[in-house]
């Protein structure tokens, strides 16, 4: 029999101090990188079925990308350590990578936008010019036209030459968009895995979900959008921007985010609105920290080096056609495009027949983009972290307000959420006029904000409430067959007291179909004048659709710009 001093103790197992123990990844961690890993499979079935039948190779690559995925499940739920989990995010970094090169592999002839970009750079390594001049020969055949107001169509490229001298160098991939989808594709992997890097660890995979999952951007890489270059050049600026010049000196990372800036000016014209509320945050955040004099050096030393940057990408375009270059960087602002999107502009597109006020959408917008940069100022401790979302607002009023301007720089929206939190704007500084900072301040603010808002919003107003000016009525219609028709007589009104020159098309759903052309009636419809207008489809012949389908007869003038709408489809099918 033992005693309590000589009981021999059996040891149990080693464990490890608290210290030592790895930890463990919270669960929000393992959440995000599971909806980054389940966000891959969207879309990925279309490619694999497209791919299973022409190219096998690229099928088994996709199959061994689904078996990734799984995996990646599977361990994002069991692994123990924060560096394990680390690795199943760039897991699923490289799997996401894999699937946008084998889609765009299988679906890379591109869009209007691609063949545009693919054929400057065509004349720019033949030595031509490339802004003002028409390729009509790109279009047709399912490839999107942009009709303008005057009854054309844009068939020019507009867009500032980064993308083009990007593209240059690929011509030798093939004919097509080939060369631009390859540039724009190229360029979201690199921002893609920029972003990844740039964010902190556990963010990570919400920047592989951001870019290349939901089969959003991959999709307009593929299409080859200018805006996608632009997209991947504005990451490094967006993340931890407020940091840029602290202590009063950008040192070489604030100059190389500043060239990034100036780069993504010269690739498209989206990067514009942005860095208005980019140097205004810059400068609101240094003076807090620095004061007025230093602050205002730190941007302009920014901002001069982001132009510089810009002027030595179109220098040579500057220089070689001065006019036509100028005119064509800023054509999708001048351009007169008919009214397309998911905005405000839909009440005249959908909802209503028209309106004689169109260019006052374009007033509303710029009147918002104008009103949100004064209130950003205003308010920038609090709408800074915002500073990469409020710009693309202002497109909601915009006669186009299509959501590509909204979606395609939402990866800078994530960025800016993880790197530039409301911590960081604390301390910067605020105009205070009296009547913002005295005892009734809030009511002030209020009032302030309703007033820099109102001009927009009356603008929008002005223009969803025009009238249609002109009152279209089908009065003959004549058929090739009985599913299709071969000329259309109207008799057209004009209402209003200004001689109006329409351009007329027939719509089914969203979009703008191309103009019939005009056989016989005036080129100009005096006001309060009456007349008869015959109409022939572009291509000979007009496909009805099935019966109760909406038809929109729409005519569009240019000076004034105006739409006016009538729904035919009843007349259409019933003198059919």
């Amino acid at each position: 029999m033992y005693s309590a001093e000589t009981t021999l103790v059996v040891p149990g197992p080693r464990t490890q101090s608290a210290a030592s123990v790895p930890p463990s990844p919270a669960q929000w961690h393992r959440v995000l990188t599971l909806l980054a890993d389940i966000s891959l499979l969207i879309g990925t079935r279309a490619v694999w079925a497209t791919a299973a039948s022409h190219r096998p190779a690229v099928a088994a690559v996709i199959s061994v990308c689904y078996a990734s995925i799984l995996a990646c499940g599977v361990l994002t739920l069991v692994v123990r350590r924060e560096r394990s989990l680390a690795r199943v995010d760039l897991c699923v970094l490289v799997t996401g990578v894999t699937l946008a090169l084998c889609a765009w592999i299988m679906l890379h002839r591109g869009s209007d936008e691609a063949l545009l970009t693919t054929q400057a750079a065509r004349e720019v390594a033949a030595g031509h010019p490339v802004y003002g001049q028409p390729w009509p020969w790109l279009f047709g055949h399912g490839v999107a036209l942009t009709p303008t107001v005057t009854g054309g169509y844009d068939l020019t490229y507009g867009y500032p030459p980064l993308a083009p001298l990007l593209a240059v160098p690929l011509l030798w991939l093939g004919h097509g968009g080939t060369p631009a989808t390859a540039v724009s594709t190229g360029a979201l992997v690199a921002g893609t895995v920029v972003l990844w890097r740039m964010l902190p660890a556990p963010w990570r995979s919400a920047a592989t979900m951001v870019c290349l999952g939901f089969g959003m951007l991959p999709s307009y890489g593929r299409l080859g959008y200018p805006a996608v270059v632009a997209l991947a050049l504005l990451v490094p600026v967006v993340v931890r921007w407020p940091r840029i010049g602290a202590g009063g000196r950008l040192r070489a990372a604030g100059l190389a985010r500043a060239a990034c800036l100036g780069a993504a000016c010269a690739a498209q014209q989206l990067p514009w609105f942005l860095a208005p509320f980019l140097l205004a945050g810059i400068y609101a955040v240094r003076r807090g920290e620095l004061g007025g004099r230093a602050a205002a050096l730190v941007v302009l030393r920014f901002a001069g080096a982001a132009a510089t940057v810009w002027l030595l990408i179109n220098t040579y375009f500057a220089v070689s056609e001065p006019g036509t270059w100028l005119t064509g960087i800023a054509l999708p602002l001048t351009q007169g495009a008919v009214l397309h999107g998911q905005g405000v502009v839909d009440i005249s597109l959908y909802l209503t027949d028209g309106s004689d006020r169109l260019d006052w959408y374009s007033s509303a917008s710029l009147l918002l983009l104008a009103g949100l940069l004064a209130l950003f100022v205003l308010f920038v401790r609090r709408l800074g972290p915002a500073a990469t979302v409020l710009p693309w607002c202002a497109f909601y009023l915009a006669t186009r307000s299509q959501d590509g301007y909204y979606l395609l720089m939402t990866p800078l929206w994530l960025a800016a959420a993880v790197t530039a939190p409301a911590s960081a704007f604390a301390g910067a500084w605020q105009p205070r006029p009296r009547s913002l900072s005295g005892p009734r301040r809030r009511p002030a603010r209020i009032a302030l904000t309703v007033l820099l808002l109102m001009p927009a919003l009356g603008g929008a107003a002005v223009a969803a409430t025009g009238t249609p000016p002109l009152r279209m009525r089908v009065v003959a219609v004549r058929h090739a067959t009985a599913a299709t028709v071969s000329r259309l007589t109207l008799q057209v009104t004009n209402t209003d007291g200004t001689a109006l020159a329409p351009h007329f098309t027939l719509t089914m759903g969203q979009g703008m179909d191309p103009y019939w052309k005009v056989v016989r009636g005036p080129r100009s419809l005096p006001g309060h004048a009456t007349a008869r207008y015959e109409l022939r489809p572009p291509s000979g012949r007009f496909t009805l659709p099935r019966p109760g389908a909406r038809i929109r007869l729409r005519a569009f003038t240019a000076s004034p710009q105006t739409l006016s709408s009538a729904d035919v489809q009843q007349a259409v099918h019933r003198t059919g």
